[in-house]
């Protein structure tokens, strides 16, 4: 796997944000049995970087957590059998990994959302991780149904890498 971690902003955070980056996309991966190897860029930003990206993609002027960019279209959440049906798109030339996307994670709302929600950045980092890459497989949380499961997937990740809520 290839992640690509660039920082817009300084990251002052009391654990290894790339480390962490890096074992949960990894598991996201296995836990959802993606069976390529992939590439994912990430870019860390602050609040006004953020609110400038989601502004110009979104049409929304405010600041969010996260924001994600699959590069790959599912016909189903999790099915990645057509994959390799447009193998030139879907897969770095050079590398044979196949291009998930980008997230674009501001740190400082993911430290204020730690706080509002009483549990630690680390939780915080990894939980808006897995919600993006679980985007980045084609999950989505438009209707009640896709978010039921979504959340599901999400609640049973963080369980099984032993980062609960606090």
């Amino acid at each position: 796997m290839s992640l690509n971690i660039e920082q817009e902003t300084k990251v002052d955070l009391a654990f290894d944000a790339e480390m962490l980056a890096y074992k949960v996309i990894m598991f996201v991966l296995e836990h959802e049995k993606f069976p390529y190897a992939a590439e994912i860029n990430l870019t860390l930003l602050d609040n006004a970087g953020i609110q400038e990206r989601n502004k110009k993609y979104r049409n929304l002027d405010k600041p969010t957590d996260v924001l994600s960019f699959p590069l790959l279209c599912y016909g189903q959440a999790g099915d990645f059998s057509m994959l390799e049906d447009d193998y030139e798109s879907n897969f770095n030339p050079d590398t044979g990994e196949a291009l998930l996307g980008d997230i674009l994670l501001s740190t400082e709302r993911m430290k204020e959302q730690a706080k509002e929600y009483g549990h630690s950045e680390r939780r915080e980092f990894a939980f808006l991780l897995v919600h993006s890459m679980l985007h980045l497989l084609g999950y989505d949380h438009v209707t009640p149904q896709e978010a039921a499961v979504m959340e599901k997937k999400q609640d049973e990740i963080l369980e099984a890498m032993k980062i609960p809520r606090e």
